[in-house]
């Protein structure tokens, strides 16, 4: 029962401006932090570029560089975790396109998540893309996408990160997840449009 209480401790001294907290913080949630890591690596299963000890390392980084953050509690900094993981996956994988099928990105399987097509991969570009699309549109069922698929957060732990009931969560991840399909069932369907013009047929 300490660790949280700790955790939650140094997390306000943080936001109090104590730099030191943070050192102090990452032995408590190096472990956790980890297995975030593995958690979104997982989705990822053809990038090798990371371990989840190097993307650990990377998100301590950018941390460090944060000048002010009002941090509440546990779940709130693992969900911002989370978010900082994605965008560094997402900032190397669009350094790494070679071409606009997307070569060198990393595909998806996105058929469980979001109901598509069992031979429809996605890759994490077209994905990032299509979520800042929705958060044009919805800002919170964005950030319930990034905490329930990317970082694995339930239901009720979404909830507590967002500060909104478990209720609303389950309302904005179902349709989040209609409106992401059908974006991202267009957006293949327009990719394959503009392959086939390149192909050569023997």
């Amino acid at each position: 029962m300490k660790e949280p209480i700790d955790v939650t401790g140094l997390l306000l001294d943080w936001s109090e401006g104590d730099r030191e907290a943070l050192v102090k913080l990452m032995p408590l949630v190096c472990d956790d932090l980890r297995r975030l890591a593995h958690h979104y690596l997982g989705k990822e299963a053809r990038v090798q570029t990371f371990q989840p000890t190097s993307l650990v390392n990377e998100v301590y980084l950018r941390f460090h560089g944060y000048r002010k953050v009002s941090w509440k509690n546990r779940a709130q900094f693992f969900s911002v975790a989370g978010e900082t993981m994605r965008r560094i996956l997402i900032d190397h994988a669009r350094g790494h396109h070679t071409s606009k099928r997307g070569k060198g990105v990393s595909p998806l399987p996105l058929d469980e998540a979001f109901g598509l097509a069992n031979d429809r991969e996605l890759d994490l570009v077209r994905l990032d893309d299509a979520l800042k699309d929705l958060e044009k549109m919805d800002q919170r069922q964005a950030r319930v996408v990034d905490l329930r698929f990317f970082v694995g957060l339930t239901v009720e732990e979404t909830a507590s990160a967002l500060e909104i009931s478990a209720p609303t969560v389950k309302r904005d991840w179902q349709f989040a997840k209609l409106w992401l399909r059908r974006e991202l069932s267009r957006s293949g369907d327009r990719e394959k449009v503009g392959d086939s013009s390149s192909q050569v047929i023997c």
